[in-house]
């Protein structure tokens, strides 16, 4: 191949050959021969010599000793950390969210855990009177709502038993878990199943699916839910509703995505 780059009409060659170095060494290339790197990417041999001595001063990658090539350098993997600290999470989430409504046609919720409460950060809701009463600052239990119940499954028990040492809150309604056992219990269920299913759990007539979002480290950071009216989520009998099941699964991985949760190998 030639020294060229895929270009689009306002593109950079040398920042376009910069990016596919970048790439490569960051897809596990080493670099270690400089004749197949050049072939690989299709930089001529002097450009590439020139690309690699630029981006090592600038720490965007760095060498590795005994001619073992070079690998992504600190530089770079700051400036990756100052874009995932700079992406906050609400306003990451909020075209989510309303994507989310729009679908489902239902509210729409983002919430993080603040102890044993939730924190609403979000909300979108539907043009429609059958909408939730949950507003941005609103507080509820955690361990009785779905989107608590979703980020509460990616803990373990010694944290949960932490997080509800001592008296509970008052239940909810008759199906909020009353011990720290049924707490437990709850927490297992969601995990297994990668989601939060509520039918009147928290309000009686109201329903909810939630599941949780994480960030850049692989910690769960918040949940995402949908809500509304339980004869929704009940489904008649016939099973949980699949579709509304995938469009809140995926709207939380969209929003771990965007925060730079990368999934692990083997997960899917």
């Amino acid at each position: 191949m030639g020294d060229t780059a895929s270009q689009t009409p306002y593109s950079v060659p040398p920042v376009e050959r910069a990016l596919k170095l970048l790439h490569y060494i960051g897809a596990g290339n080493r670099a270690r021969n400089l004749s197949t790197v050049s072939r690989d990417l299709g930089i001529n041999r002097t450009t590439l010599i020139r690309l690699i001595h630029t981006l090592a001063d600038h720490r965007m990658i760095e060498e590795l000793g005994d001619g073992g090539g070079y690998r992504l350098g600190a530089g770079l993997v700051s400036l990756g950390a100052q874009a995932i600290q700079g992406r906050d999470m609400v306003q990451v989430c909020q075209p989510i969210l309303r994507d989310l409504c729009r679908d489902t046609g239902m509210s729409a919720h983002l919430g993080v855990l603040d102890g044993r409460d939730i924190i609403y950060l979000g909300r979108e809701a539907p043009n429609s009177h059958l909408v939730s009463n949950v507003r941005t600052g609103s507080r509820l239990s955690a361990h009785a709502s779905s989107i608590g119940r979703a980020i509460l499954a990616e803990h373990s028990d010694t944290q949960l038993r932490q997080i509800f040492s001592g008296d509970l809150p008052e239940p909810a309604t008759d199906k909020t878990p009353q011990t720290i056992d049924a707490i437990i219990r709850q927490a297992h269920h969601d995990k297994a199943a990668g989601f939060a299913w509520s039918e009147g759990n928290f309000e009686a007539g109201i329903g909810s699916c939630a599941a949780a979002i994480f960030d850049h480290t692989g910690q769960v950071v918040g949940g995402i839910n949908v809500s509304g009216p339980e004869a929704r989520f009940s489904a008649g009998g016939t099973g949980r509703d699949c579709a509304l099941i995938d469009a809140v699964t995926s709207a939380a991985r969209s929003a771990s995505a965007a925060l730079g949760y990368t999934v692990p190998r083997g997960e899917t």
